[in-house]
């Protein structure tokens, strides 16, 4: 169990390793279950232990954790590296080739609310690239569920109010 689940951590270090954007524990566990290589709970230790270890970072948003290599993680893995088996590495490099625009696409545009005091309801949306911010907007609305349709739609039609701000913006610049 114990070589396992070192397998396991360090497949982990490497995708997070190989993307320049936070990966999702549903995205991580995409890869990991899909392919059968463990169990979720298993899957769930590993990670776990990667934080406890300080060797990932976890951030959350509304119910998503996003986790990203720490320096501690990086070197960790430039030790251990090469004890994940081949198979996994070129499984893991597939995956992380096949699916980058939808995992990147997924990590990029963020929204999560939060409520400030009764009637208050405070949303946070932005768009990111790497590690900068390209929009962040915050938006005050009085319920919840107006704070949960914001977020959602941020997600579809980000790239269009992006747009439209932009273009709105600079149009007063000629």
């Amino acid at each position: 169990m114990t070589d396992s689940l070192t397998t396991y951590k360090l497949i982990l270090l490497y995708m997070l390793d190989k993307v320049d954007f936070p990966l999702t524990n549903s995205q991580l566990s995409e890869f990991i279950l899909d392919r059968g290589y463990t169990s979720y709970f298993t899957l769930q230790q590993a990670i776990n232990e990667l934080l406890d270890a300080e060797l990932i970072h976890s951030r959350q948003v509304r119910n998503s954790s996003f986790y990203s290599l720490t320096e501690s993680g990086k070197e960790t893995l430039e030790f251990f590296g090469k004890n994940i088996p081949k198979a996994m590495r070129n499984d893991a490099d597939n995956f992380l080739n096949e699916h980058h625009y939808q995992l990147k696409n997924e990590n990029t545009t963020l929204a999560d609310y939060y409520q400030e005091k009764p009637n208050l309801f405070i949303v946070n949306c932005e768009i990111r690239e790497e590690n900068h911010k390209l929009i962040a907007l915050s938006l005050s609305v009085t319920t919840k569920e107006q704070a949960i349709a914001i977020c959602d739609n941020w997600k579809k039609h980000n790239a269009d109010i992006y747009t439209y701000l932009i273009q709105t913006l600079l149009m007063g610049k000629k």
